[in-house]
């Protein structure tokens, strides 16, 4: 008697039966149908087999259903042809060309997929026709075609640097203690130190490893090392929940502020007196670089603001601070009311009273002033100003300061009282100094360098690739170092991609020149700057780069090609 059994049905099948169920039937139709007609191989296939492939056998036209022919098994489409590693870089042009003519060993399951699809569909772009894009390297589809033996100036300040390099970076770790204080001693003493155009083995130079340490040296204040104090604009996230003994104590606030308008006033005297070619102020709003006359072209000091406010504007102007906008191109009253101090507060105001006047006049003459609403003077102020308030915190609102404004905006920044949060991670903290010479209150501070060994996949298996990462504020001379002495260290080829920090990228601008300067007459006067003499060259060349900045470098040959 058979036993009932709850939620039992007879007909339930597991889905293990139903599978072979199916393949039951599939069998004894194929065994009933006639056998299928076999289709002649692609060219391409056949070329595979000829170089000794092992390929599953090729569908047949019936195994695709409607035919009734036997069902053949499927090539899985992600399969590899053979065990050999991915290509990871292009091969060169003879032999790229070659294995497209004619599929040979190094033909994946795409490019046999391609030649299917070429063999049913004529009209599909051949093999040879499609472009070799997808293993083509860096310097030869998006580096601009121009060349050069040295890199254009870049005044953005980079927060990381990766280099690369076919041959080892090893010599850049665990120096010697005595090479690092050489390193250091030739920092303080402005060492021009000038190292060959190759070098054979640079782990036994201790002049390289001297020099190396020299070029990450940098002048930091306020020095506090558990808050990182660059970059400081966007970092309340990073200085979220550190220790900040000052944000709550306005004396120590006073004391911390006192010991910074110091510190800015001896590097602003070490600038003045062409001891110091330039330096960076970095607030949490803004930006500010000063340069020596001299450098970019320009015959007198200079200081770029960015970003700026409409409301830093008008507090600059009210200082009698005369500056200029570079990037909006002005014409008439406006380009005399954005000079600064051209026109007085209350002269622009009342001139644009009288221009208000002047427009409803014509309401007057026709009788109708009494019947038509007139817009009140704030909303006009504000529609007149809105251009000017589209363009604060963007690359456009770059203020330029010349001359002897920049003592005056030196003042001004020392008592502005909107320098420094009052709320945030950020409160009560003085704005950041950074200088690649020694000041007064300054720590010294070194970029930190970390050399790293890996495998990439290549032609013939796998090879090393070696890469150099420097993080830190990298100012433009230790950029310019680091290329000179890596062209040395790595005979001549590298690539590198360098992380600006963005708000510093508009420092690039080309500024107004009135006069062509003299460069032995600038490196005469900027002897005793600090830095080495090719590159104090290279600052005092005008930038090219616009409001962008270098982000990938290709050195090969000693020929550079870079990407902005």
């Amino acid at each position: 008697m058979a036993l009932s059994v709850p939620c039992y049905s007879p007909s339930f099948r597991k889905p293990p039966e139903v599978v072979r169920l199916r393949r039951k039937r599939a069998r004894s139709r194929g065994a009933a149908a006639s056998p299928p007609r076999e289709l002649p191989e692609p060219a391409a296939r056949r070329a595979a087999l000829a170089a000794g492939l092992h390929l599953r056998p090729f569908p047949a036209a019936g195994g695709r259903g409607g035919g009734g022919g036997p069902a053949a098994a499927r090539r899985n489409p992600f399969a590899r042809l053979d065990n050999r590693p991915r290509v990871a870089a292009e091969p060169p042009d003879g032999l790229a060309r070659e294995q497209a003519e004619a599929p040979g060993p190094f033909l994946d399951s795409n490019q046999e997929n391609d030649l299917l699809w070429e063999e049913k569909f004529p009209e599909r772009t051949t093999v040879t026709e499609l472009p070799q894009t997808s293993h083509v390297s860096f310097s030869e589809s998006d580096i601009p075609s121009s060349e050069n033996t040295e890199l254009p100036v870049d005044w953005s300040i980079k927060t990381r640097l990766l280099f690369t390099s076919s041959q080892p970076f090893t010599w850049a770790d665990h120096l010697k203690a005595q090479e690092e204080a050489q390193g250091l001693v030739q920092h303080c003493r402005a060492t021009e130190v000038t190292l060959p155009k190759s070098i054979q083995d640079p782990k036994l130079s201790t002049e390289l490893r001297c020099t190396f340490q020299q070029s990450l040296i940098y002048w930091l204040h306020p020095a506090l090392s558990w808050l990182p104090l660059f970059p400081r604009i966007g970092a309340d996230r990073k200085m979220a929940g550190k220790t900040s003994p000052w944000s709550n104590d306005a004396t120590l606030q006073h004391v911390l502020m006192s010991d910074w308008s110091v510190s800015f006033t001896s590097l602003y005297n070490l600038l003045k007196t062409k001891l110091c070619p330039y330096f960076y102020v970095c607030t949490y709003q803004f930006t500010v670089l000063f340069r020596a006359a001299g450098l970019a072209g320009s015959d007198l000091i200079t200081a770029l603001i960015s970003p700026t406010t409409r409301g830093l504007r008008e507090a600059m102007r009210n200082e009698g601070i005369e500056f200029s906008l570079p990037l909006i191109k002005e014409s008439g009253h406006k380009k005399e009311t954005a000079s600064g101090t051209s026109l007085g507060y209350g002269e622009e105001q009342a001139i644009s009273d009288e221009d208000e006047e002047e427009s409803f006049s014509w309401l007057e003459e026709m009788g109708v002033q009494d019947k038509i609403k007139k817009p009140d003077i704030l909303s006009i102020k504000l529609r007149k100003e809105k251009h000017e308030v589209q363009m604060d915190h963007r690359p456009e609102s770059v203020v330029l300061v010349k001359g002897i404004n920049t003592f005056t905006l030196l003042n001004f920044l020392i008592n502005c009282k909107s320098l420094v949060a009052t709320s945030g991670p950020q409160a009560g903290l003085p704005p950041t100094l950074l200088s690649p010479v020694a000041f007064r209150g300054a720590t010294m501070q070194i970029l930190k360098a970390r050399s790293v060994n890996v495998k990439t996949q290549a032609l013939s298996g796998y090879r090393d690739q070696f890469s150099l990462e420097i993080t830190g504020p990298i100012m433009p001379h230790s950029l310019h170092s680091l290329t000179m002495l890596l062209r040395s260290s790595q005979s001549g080829s590298f690539s590198a991609v360098l992380y600006p920090h963005e708000p510093t990228a508009v420092f690039n601008i080309c500024l107004p020149v009135d006069k062509v300067l003299d460069r032995e007459v600038v490196h005469k006067e900027l002897t005793n700057c600090g830095l080495h003499p090719n590159t104090l060259e290279h600052l005092s060349q005008i930038p090219l780069l616009g409001k962008s900045s270098l982000r990938n470098v290709v050195l090969r040959d000693y020929i550079y090609n870079w990407r902005s």
